[in-house]
């Protein structure tokens, strides 16, 4: 995949490969998509605050820097909406040549953040959100909102086995 251009993306020219020559950069960029799993995540455009220090190193060039966006979703025992602002931070070295598998690689001078970025982000996001750590979740029954109803029942439990039997009882009453 060729890198050419995009807010992810920059420029290591101006480190020369010199070891020890850094760049700051602070940016504000939209989310790329599928930034985050399928019940919480980033929007796809939303703001992402972005501070990266670009450093040469000997074998490459050193990325650190810290992200911080707002994720939204769904609880996944009551089904209510759920935001959290997020901060990660990462730290990935791209190689100037022959990457292994697990590595990174400049491609030129351009170095491409966007990998490094959703797996800092999809990391820290939870597998289970919750609204609330306490949430009851709903009713297995009929749908309804625990925390809504602390209360909520359906009277006694029938044993299936003699729900038949119920039904007779029933209509020899009326």
């Amino acid at each position: 995949m060729s890198v050419s251009s995009g807010p992810l993306v920059f420029d290591t020219q101006a480190l020369g490969r010199r070891p020890g020559t850094e760049k700051t950069y602070t940016r504000t960029i939209e989310a790329p998509t599928g930034l985050g799993l399928d019940v919480f995540g980033v929007p796809e455009g939303s703001p992402i605050e972005l501070e990266l220090r670009l450093e040469a190193v000997m074998d490459g060039v050193l990325a650190t820097g810290t992200a911080s966006a707002h994720a939204v979703g769904e609880c996944v025992r009551c089904l209510d909406d759920v935001e959290e602002d997020l901060d990660v931070d990462f730290q990935e070295l791209y190689l100037y040549d022959d990457p292994g598998e697990d590595e990174l690689a400049l491609e030129g001078d351009l170095l491409d953040l966007e990998p490094v970025l959703t797996d800092a982000v999809v990391l820290a996001l939870p597998h289970n959100p919750l609204c609330d750590p306490e949430c009851p979740g709903l009713c297995p029954e009929c749908g309804a909102r625990l925390a809504d109803d602390p209360d909520h029942t359906h009277g006694e439990a029938i044993d299936p086995r003699w729900a038949t039997l119920t039904r007779l009882t029933e209509q020899t009453e009326e």
